[in-house]
């Protein structure tokens, strides 16, 4: 394992540690590759404390030619339409380790322009 997978990991857990989902506030987790953004909307407390994740969505799914910035914004726009559909309004952001800049930031500011609150 590499120092900068290592430091992002321990940064997850520092995280985890402090947040956790309900039934009434879920967990959007975010998780970013080289190439695409994927978000989770997870309850932590059904299965057995185990978690089960309620919606999700990627950038896997958008087809059109555009910067992995505007991929990132347009899945905030998705998940949280999705989202609110549900009756979900408020969530606990969870970066998942990654810095809250770039595609994570814009994933996240586009949720919240879209109605989702966090």
């Amino acid at each position: 394992m590499t120092d900068k997978i290592a430091r992002r990991i321990k940064i997850k857990v520092g995280v985890r540690g402090k947040i956790k989902g309900t039934s009434d506030r879920p967990r959007m987790s975010v998780f970013r590759s080289n190439n695409q953004i994927y978000v989770q909307i997870i309850d932590d407390t059904a299965v057995d404390g185990s978690g089960k994740t309620l919606l999700s969505e990627s950038s896997v799914s958008i087809k059109d030619k555009m910067t992995k910035t505007e991929k990132s914004a347009k899945v905030g726009e998705i998940i949280a339409k999705k989202t609110l559909a549900t009756g979900i309004d408020t969530v606990v952001f969870d970066r998942n380790g990654f810095l809250y800049h770039g595609r994570v930031k814009e994933l996240a500011e586009a949720a919240r322009k879209a109605g989702l609150k966090f």
